[in-house]
């Protein structure tokens, strides 16, 4: 498959060079959480075909933006993870995210695919540094089975799948109810009340949590 250009000595063409084909970014996505097998990218990216797949991970094994590795022990399984030059995506893919929440988000539409795990990075998009310094805690999430955890510390925040060793505090919501509550159709105390959603554990980190992920405002995009 040849690879387009758009011809022009520019960082920012030279970057969509490499990454702006379809799925390219949402491939950088899934990885930028971590190592993953080729079954864990076909099952979070419904859609993409098995042969458009194993192309755009060629893609990213050939310019330097993704490598095989081997999962530890007791997985031992073939896997891709980011090289450095990919890592370094993911500050504009956050940033993506945190424009994507304010002025692309409304109500899930009719067709729409979720994936629960896509939450560890909406967590990092969501994160309010300010908010939470001085603060030292574990939040562990549960979105129906899916379990992953944040860990503050001081201003900053680490996102990861699994549950945490010794959380401060638990959030468990359903699926529904999450995707309400990012769509601003419902707000997560709503969710308490109608009990699909509940939230235990140590009282000051989750007088905190509030503060601590924050979606924007949303703002609408008026036609010209």
């Amino acid at each position: 498959m040849e690879q387009r250009t758009y011809n022009q000595y520019c960082a920012t063409a030279r970057t969509l060079d490499l990454i702006g084909e379809r799925w390219t970014l949402l491939l950088i996505r899934e990885l930028l959480t971590g190592p993953k097998r080729y079954g864990d990218l076909q099952a979070s990216l419904r859609g993409l075909g098995t042969g458009l797949l194993a192309a755009r991970l060629k893609h990213l094994e050939r310019e330097g933006l993704a490598r095989k590795v081997t999962l530890p022990a007791p997985a031992r399984t073939p896997a891709y993870a980011l090289t450095e030059a990919g890592e370094e995506l993911g500050p504009a893919v956050l940033a993506l995210a945190r424009w994507g929440l304010k002025w692309a988000m409304d109500e899930r539409r009719g067709g729409e695919t979720f994936h629960a795990g896509w939450a560890v990075l909406g967590l990092r998009a969501c994160f309010d540094p300010d908010a939470a310094v001085g603060l030292r805690a574990v939040y562990e999430f549960h979105v129906d089975d899916e379990v992953l955890h944040a860990r503050v510390d001081d201003g900053t925040v680490e996102t990861i799948h699994g549950p945490a060793r010794r959380p401060d505090a638990t959030i468990t919501i359903t699926e529904e109810a999450f995707v309400e509550v990012t769509a601003r159709t419902l707000t997560f105390s709503d969710a308490i009340e109608a009990g699909t959603a509940a939230a235990t554990g140590d009282a000051e980190a989750l007088r905190r949590l509030p503060v601590l992920f924050r979606l924007p405002a949303r703002r609408s995009r008026p036609a010209g």
